[in-house]
């Protein structure tokens, strides 16, 4: 009897350091427009019917915060069309975090600012 004791004791004390390492958590959310019909005529004159999602838009969150092995981490992202902007972070083995803005488009290209 004491050794079912003992391993129900151990088996709670492994799942509650593991409820303490850390937490993570994600946000994600998408919007798909309505569905707009495109019709195609080929050089044959036959038609085709397409479904077409007309404009592309999500944003989505993510961060991860673990202080037993120091991994710490975040980015979100925001997409509207073709224009994309977002950010991210995390901690460098020196200790220091390293974050990073970025914005991409059809015009620009990608383009990145570092902090």
């Amino acid at each position: 009897m004491f050794l079912k004791v003992l391993c129900v004791l151990a088996l709670c004390a492994v799942a509650a350091v593991f409820a303490e390492e850390g937490h993570s958590s994600q946000y994600i959310f998408k919007h798909d427009g309505h569905h707009i019909p495109v019709h195609i005529h080929d050089k044959h004159h036959h038609h085709h019917h397409v479904d077409y999602y007309t404009h592309p838009k999500y944003k989505y969150e993510y961060k991860v915060k673990n202080p037993h092995t120091g991994d710490h981490k975040t980015h979100h992202e925001h997409r509207d069309g073709d224009s994309v902007k977002g950010e991210y972070s995390f901690k460098q083995p020196d200790g220091t975090y390293r974050h990073v803005h970025y914005h991409a488009d059809k015009h620009t290209g990608y383009d990145k600012v570092i902090f």
